[in-house]
């Protein structure tokens, strides 16, 4: 039976501590302090607050998500009527206010510290580490493993001041404290020996070099995935089971495995299982021409498997040759998204179907008329008859579909084959791109990994949308911002204009011109819009830009070895085509 923790009151006591110390340093800054005055309180209040962060994540997530936003504007949109404009207060606007270039707001500091001085109290008296579960308290120190990985040492949570190493040490303290509660717990003494060794070492790697130097290849490979191994013996020793029903698979120890993330979580609820049988029909119907209006276009004339399931044109070509909107984007690793399109308006891959059968530049017909095609087509018939049950609905049909463009996620890349730890074959300058891209360069605060793209750590249950500020011309002396609304229709919210969704890096050699409208041919090119600070960075007028206009002074060698890392990303299924 699976009973409340022995351990919850010792733990409770523990987060209380926490919270109260980041109350204590937070009470004592006001806007009537001197500026060095209130940096040491920060700093102080923050690492407190990096100690308590794997019990907040685990435990009173949406105040996580709210106390540790990026300073940025953030638009909720429930209708029309009901359009809320939430301008964030948390530690990272305090970094941002404290350490920035610009003289500080005394207005904008006290709000920012109202709202934190009421918020962690408020959070001490409304936990509920009371009727917690063993599985529920290792799934926190997973979940903060995780974090620490692909967020934690990234910069995203310290953009000014790169303090990412040092807050990534207090997350471990508190993984150690939490161990040190269940002491008691282990059968077997070894296994605690092991962890308390392994956390010494990874203190010890973390405290070993600075932001930009950080080798975060070897931390991963080394240390992260160690403790996903060790988390899986912690769950035998305790004669648990972690809880299968979320997006990650609880029992997946590299941080690059195929099954790191649980895909039936990125399916419809209820929808029947990924076999090999629907996969197979699924990508017979991908490919089937006759489905469309004109009864020539299928999914893969768009799609092209040797080009990462993209088509190699700036925008996206129509019925007729007609240029549509924006560019074709890869399905490669499309089912780790929480929304489809680049301005994020079809839920789900079956939903995103129906956007293009319906189009009337694309299929240009109906769901009712691809079913009747279907059902008329007997190779099909004996196909739905053993995999849906003689079902041949359009539902069914967009689901098969749907699970062949899932199955498109090999992480089968040389990168994933390296740090899996199967084959030894990155070059210096290839490990140098990727701890660029986790560091200096700041690409990971956008492109998480494993997926490299928008859907945000640890949880995996949203997509980002940034406004880059990308021209529609390549011109870097003379650009012009491009006109595409992005995210501003339907609602007309003029701080959604020019938002789009975080695309994947993966199989990104294959999946050129890149951007949303196909402006730039080579990745060269891409690397250079980022490293001058986007659209505004190179004088634009972008009022709502996510991207820092800040260059990021990457040196030449700086930017090749970052288009020499994501080259590694290439999956072998894709390289028919080079």
């Amino acid at each position: 039976m699976d009973k409340e923790s022995l351990y919850n009151e010792d733990i409770r006591v523990h987060y209380f501590q926490t919270l109260d110390s980041a109350t204590h340093y937070i009470q004592k800054m006001d806007t009537i302090k001197s500026l060095e005055e209130n940096k040491r309180n920060f700093l102080k209040s923050r690492e407190w607050y990096k100690r308590a962060e794997p019990m907040i994540i685990a435990y009173d997530y949406e105040n996580y998500l709210s106390m540790n936003a990026p300073n940025l504007l953030k638009v909720e949109i429930d209708d029309y009527t009901d359009i809320k404009r939430l301008k964030p207060k948390s530690y990272q606007v305090l970094e941002e206010l404290l350490y920035g270039e610009e003289p500080i707001s005394n207005q904008e500091l006290d709000m920012v510290l109202s709202y934190l001085q009421a918020r962690i109290p408020y959070m001490r008296r409304n936990h509920i580490l009371y009727t917690q579960r063993d599985r529920h308290h290792l799934k926190m120190i997973r979940d903060a493993i995780v974090n620490i990985a692909t967020k934690g040492i990234t910069g995203f949570d310290s953009p000014m001041l790169a303090n990412s190493l040092n807050e990534a040490i207090y997350n471990y303290e508190t993984i150690a404290q939490i161990l040190d509660i269940y002491k008691e717990a282990f059968t077997d003494k070894a296994l605690l020996d092991l962890w308390s060794a392994e956390i010494q070492k990874t203190i010890e790697t973390l405290k070993s070099g600075d932001f930009d130097s950080f080798d975060r290849y070897t931390f991963i490979k080394n240390r992260t995935n160690r403790q996903l191994g060790l988390v899986n013996s912690t769950a035998r020793d305790w004669n648990i089971v972690l809880n299968t029903s979320r997006p990650l698979n609880p029992t997946a120890t590299n941080l690059f495995d195929r099954d790191f993330f649980n895909i039936k979580q990125f399916s419809i609820p209820g929808s029947p299982a990924i076999t090999p049988e629907r996969i197979a029909l699924g990508k017979q119907l991908f490919n089937d021409g006759t489905l469309s209006s004109t009864d020539n276009i299928s999914c893969a004339t768009c799609h092209i498997k040797e080009k990462a399931f993209t088509d190699g044109h700036p925008k996206a070509l129509g019925i007729n040759g007609i240029e549509l909107q924006r560019n074709t984007p890869t399905l490669s690793y499309a089912v780790y998204q929480t929304t489809m399109f680049y301005d994020g308006r079809a839920d789900g891959l079956e939903d995103q179907i129906v956007n293009v059968v319906n189009d009337e530049n694309e299929f240009h017909i109906d769901l009712n008329t691809i079913e009747k095609k279907v059902r008329e087509n007997n190779l099909y018939k004996v196909a739905f008859d053993s995999l849906y049950g003689g079902e041949i609905t359009n539902l069914n049909v967009r689901h098969a579909i749907a699970t062949y463009i899932r199955s498109l996620a090999p992480f089968n890349s040389k990168f994933d084959r390296n740090i899996q730890g199967t084959e030894n074959s990155l070059t210096h300058e290839e490990r140098l791109g990727f701890n660029l891209f986790m560091g200096k360069a700041a690409c990971a605060t956008c492109h998480f990994p494993p997926a490299f793209n928008g859907i945000v750590p640890p949880k995996y249950a949203e997509t980002e949308f940034e406004n880059l500020g990308v021209p529609k011309n390549p011109s870097f002396g003379h650009p012009v911002l491009d006109d595409d609304p992005g995210m501003y229709y339907p609602y007309e919210v003029e701080e959604k204009r020019n938002f789009f969704k975080t695309a994947t890096v993966r199989n990104v050699e294959l999946t050129g011109p890149y951007m949303h409208n196909g402006v730039y041919k080579t990745l060269e090119e891409v690397i250079t819009f980022y490293n001058v600070g986007g659209g505004q960075g190179m004088g634009l007028d972008v009022p709502y830009q996510t991207l820092p206009p800040d260059s990021l002074n990457l040196s030449d060698r700086e930017q090749k070895a970052l288009v020499a890392f994501m080259k590694t990303l290439t999956d072998k299924e894709f390289m028919d085509g080079k």
